[in-house]
């Protein structure tokens, strides 16, 4: 009866063959890995120094800003300074403290219990205007413009504002010298503030 040869025993271990692929695949890695560090290397100084970090300086750091006028610091003054042009109005705003201050440069001028505001003319965005201690800003308000149509209003008093975070002064018609009748009101303008009267 022939005899079976026994089964082969298998070993764990890598055969010689395996050995040498294995070897040869982590030579190249490393040596890919190693090419790649080295070019890095060269181009980390390059890129550093094309891009260098700004500091910031004592000339570009931000300067404070003159604070805004306390409503309580300013005297607002309203009147019409000819009686045969009543619709023209002159408004000023005094600073009565010893700091300067700023208000934003278009007054803000309402009429009685209409909406809106005066318009800017020429027409400019709001900005602050400085005014120094003591002084004045002056600004004309034409309260018709262009051709009133029977829709004009008349009101019985206006409000000035130096800036339009305030709640601004109140004056009756009769007190800034308007008609008996009221002041009229058709697309008003305002001039912006300027350090003298027109």
């Amino acid at each position: 009866m022939p005899t079976t040869p026994p089964h082969p025993t298998h070993s764990t271990r890598p055969t010689p063959a395996k050995r040498p692929r294995t070897a040869r695949t982590t030579t190249a890695l490393l040596t890919t890995i190693t090419a790649t560090l080295a070019t890095l290397a060269t181009l980390t100084p390059t890129t550093a120094s094309a891009t260098p970090t700004t500091r910031p300086t004592p000339t570009t750091r931000p300067t404070s800003t003159t604070p805004h006028c306390p409503e309580s610091a300013l005297t607002i003054k309203a009147f019409i300074p000819t009686p045969q042009h009543p619709d023209v109005l002159r408004i000023s705003a005094t600073n009565r403290t010893t700091k300067p201050c700023v208000i934003d440069r278009i007054p803000t001028v309402t009429f009685g219990d209409l909406d809106g505001a005066a318009e800017p003319d020429p027409p400019t965005e709001s900005a602050p205007y400085h005014l120094a201690p003591g002084s004045t800003a002056y600004a004309t308000v034409h309260t018709v413009t262009g051709r009133p149509t029977p829709s004009a209003r008349t009101v019985d008093f206006i409000t000035v504002a130096a800036d339009p975070s305030h709640h601004g002064r109140r004056f009756d018609a009769t007190a800034i010298g308007a008609p008996p009748t009221g002041i009229r009101v058709w697309t008003p303008t305002t001039t912006w503030w300027r350090p003298t009267p027109a």
